[in-house]
């Protein structure tokens, strides 16, 4: 999600998307078996770039030269907003879609991850799981969450990852094999 997210005054901007983040955060998807990674933003140069870097990488020499890239960033797709993205997957799985927002700090109302992996196998709902970009989520996007996942815990009080180590992270408790 890079927007609505904050910026370290807790404004509420729109991040730039990073090629970095593109490339891992759709190798990850791809290695955990998601339906689709979506990039989401308001911005028209940063769609263009996103698509730009599929385009390359799906249609043009890069899938050629690296088809296991191919196959991951055919996962991305590239929308304006949560809305879009929630009526989007309403549309095609046919089922009510849960927003299940990610969040470094902690809030009452989190639900552990062994809970979250327990729900994601019933098929009665689709989840879709949010990461911020920049400082996070808003507070109001995470307010208006179906459901809030606990924070990843280091073992010092710094907690700050880069989006593409939390999606890691958490896709590894909650559809990793173990």
């Amino acid at each position: 999600m890079h927007h609505p997210v904050k910026n370290k005054n807790g404004e509420t901007i729109a991040s730039a998307v990073t090629n970095l983040d593109l490339h891992d955060i759709a190798r990850i998807g791809k290695t955990y078996g998601v339906a689709a990674f979506y990039v989401v933003t308001p911005l028209e140069d940063q769609k263009i770039l996103v698509e730009k870097i599929i385009s390359h990488w799906v249609d043009g020499w890069g899938g050629v030269h690296n088809p296991d890239r191919r196959e991951a960033l055919a996962l991305i797709k590239v929308r304006d907003s949560l809305t879009q993205v929630a009526d989007e997957i309403r549309a095609t799985a046919n089922v009510p879609v849960q927003v299940v927002v990610t969040c470094a700090a902690e809030k009452d109302q989190a639900l552990g991850f062994d809970e979250f992996k327990y729900r994601l196998k019933d098929p009665a709902n689709a989840y879709l799981l949010v990461f911020g970009t920049a400082w996070g989520l808003t507070d109001d996007l995470i307010e208006s969450a179906d459901l809030v996942l606990e924070p990843i815990k280091g073992n010092t009080g710094y907690n700050h990852l880069p989006v593409r180590a939390a999606v890691a992270i958490i896709l590894d408790r909650i559809l990793g094999a173990a």
